[in-house]
Parts: structure tokens; sequence; C-alpha cells
């Protein structure tokens, strides 16, 4: 248990580094205003128009740095410092959210295995939480034998470690598809562009250190049910 602690706390002081890390560079990047005068919501619309998307909302949504793509009501969701702002970091934000878009109108691979993943995750991190509970309360209360549960536990976990291993190529190619874009479509400058695009990295950041995390706790659940095994 111990391990686990030290596993939890030492990815979520990496976590919370590469998070303030991306608000600064949001900030500093939103300082400088957008040669091209376009804001984020406009940016947005003019990405799904190039790639012939007409079906496809651009809405604003409370809250900083939530932005994101609803496949399910085919909205592209941006914060109001993207959907309002004109600068390299808005343009950025609000090209990457539409590269999802993009994904899901061209069926990219790794965001259909994903979404067909979504229900088995939701599914998989229950079946966690209920294990988690019968143990605070005496151990494995379920009266399931050691080595079962530990197939659960590892089943289960494994299920979410991989869905945030197929997450990575799906955001690095919104990313890569949007850079293309603002640069092919000059709605960047050369110097506009390294921010958009190191706004995007540290972005990335993100979902890198949730994946490394997940990767660490599982190994550590196969080694604590399954590593004193002959």
């Amino acid at each position: 248990m111990i391990i686990l602690i030290v596993i939890v706390v030492f990815f979520a002081i990496i976590g919370s580094v590469v998070s303030n890390r991306l608000k600064s560079k949001f900030k500093k990047y939103s300082q400088t205003a957008l040669q091209a005068n376009l804001s984020g919501a406009e940016i947005a619309k003019l990405m799904l128009a190039d790639n012939n998307i007409h079906d496809v909302q651009v809405v604003s949504v409370e809250g900083q740095l939530t932005d994101h793509y609803n496949p399910m009501n085919k909205t592209v969701n941006l914060s109001p410092d993207v959907y309002y702002g004109r600068n390299a970091a808005a343009a950025a934000v609000a090209a990457h959210e539409c590269g999802h878009a993009v994904q899901h109108a061209t069926s990219y691979t790794w965001l259909n295995f994903r979404s067909a993943m979504v229900p088995l995750q939701n599914i998989s991190g229950k079946i966690l939480n209920v294990v988690l509970i019968a143990s605070l309360f005496g151990g494995f209360a379920l009266g399931l034998p050691y080595e079962f549960v530990g197939y659960i536990v590892v089943g289960s976990y494994g299920v979410m470690t991989l869905f945030t291993l197929v997450t990575l190529p799906v955001e690095f190619d919104a990313s890569n598809r949007a850079l293309a874009w603002v640069q092919n479509r000059n709605i960047v400058t050369s110097s506009e562009y390294a921010m958009s695009k190191d706004a995007l990295k540290w972005a990335a950041m993100t979902y890198v250190v949730a994946a490394l995390a997940s990767l660490a706790t599982l190994a550590y659940y196969i080694f604590i049910f399954f590593g004193n095994r002959d």
C-alpha cells in the first residue's frame, strides 16, 4: 500500500507541474494578439468548413481549459478564453478540438477504438470502486478468492490503462492536424505557429503523464497479486 501511495503522490506532483506549466504557457501566449485577428470560434468554424464538415456546431462553455469535442451531439465546445480569444493559444486549442471533429468525420481508427472503449472503461471503474469499498470494510469482504480478486482488479485496471494509452495517438493526431491546418491556411505567422505548437505540446503532456501513472499503477497491482508466484 505504501508503494501505491508513493506512485499516486509522485504522479500527482508531476501532473500538477505539467498542469501549471500548461496554464502558464496559455496565459503567456494569450497576451500576444493574432495578426490574422480571428477569434477561436471563427477559426474553428473556418477549419470545419475547410474540411467539409457542416453538421458540427461551435459553442462556448464555462470554465478554463474545458475545451473538448463531443461526438454525441457533434459540438466543438470552447471555453470563453478560447472562444473569444484572438491569440496563438486560442487558435491552437480551437483548431485542436476541430481536429477531433475531423477525426470523427473521417472515421479515424484510434478515435473509433477509444469511443468503443468508453462503456467498458466506465464498467471497469465501477468494478474497481466496489472492490475498493469492500477492501476498506474488513479486507476482501466480497467473499471471493484472493487470486480471483486479483484478476478482477488487474483486468479492470488494465482496461482503464489501455484507454489512457489509446488516448495518446488520438490527441497527438488532433494536434498534428491542427498545426498543419493553421500553418497551411496562414492563420498564424511563423512566431505564432511556434507558440501554438508549444501550447499543444504541454497539453499533450497531461495525457502522457496520465498514461504513465496508469501504467505504473497497473504494474503495482500485477506485482501485488501475482508477483510472488513460483
